[in-house]
């Protein structure tokens, strides 16, 4: 009979946690010609990209051709930012990170933005664009929301009339007048 000692002599087995490999890349090239290196672990959180590694096409330079390298780095930043989130179910933590993020960008910026998220097929991105833009146009009037939006006014004087009268809610205190 064998001795704890024997049987306890089994070959030790070290775990890694940190693993040093190095992290495979990406490489994205913008509508504009901008090449950018993603880590794989950020560039697959859009479900465009994702679908394009599964499927075996993205063994060269995958070609974005509807965003621009501006777009493109402010959408790495956001999915590099959250990708390194503690704790990724945190709402408190995502909404601060949304906030920095968003504290600075122009509405311009807000439609490429939600244009990119859209094309890239990046929900999370999406949603939160689209709020910042649903908060950038709260209490706008109409006329300037027309304007934000290259909306042309089709309407007679008397259609908007009746529009206005029909729709009165919309126009109630705390709508800033409308800019000439």
């Amino acid at each position: 009979m064998a001795s704890p000692q024997e049987n306890d002599s089994k070959p030790e087995t070290t775990i890694t946690l940190n693993d040093s490999k190095p992290e495979t890349t990406i490489t994205l090239r913008s509508n504009d010609g901008e090449i950018f290196e993603v880590p794989e672990t950020v560039a697959v959180l859009s479900v465009t990209i994702r679908n394009m590694v599964e499927d075996g096409c993205a063994g060269g330079i995958i070609p974005l051709e509807e965003v621009d390298a501006e777009t493109l780095s402010w959408v790495i930043t956001y999915l590099k930012k959250h990708a390194a989130l503690l704790d990724p179910s945190s709402k408190t933590e995502k909404d601060e990170l949304d906030a920095e993020f968003f504290s600075d960008k122009e509405f311009n910026s807000l439609l490429a933005i939600v244009n990119a998220a859209n094309y890239l097929n990046i929900e999370e991105l999406q949603d939160a664009s689209t709020g910042q833009i649903a908060k950038f146009i709260r209490n706008k009037g109409v006329a300037t929301v027309r304007k934000l939006f290259g909306v042309e006014n089709d309407y007679t004087p008397e259609e908007e009339e009746a529009l206005r009268r029909e729709h009165q809610w919309a126009h109630e205190d705390g709508v800033e007048p409308d800019e000439d």
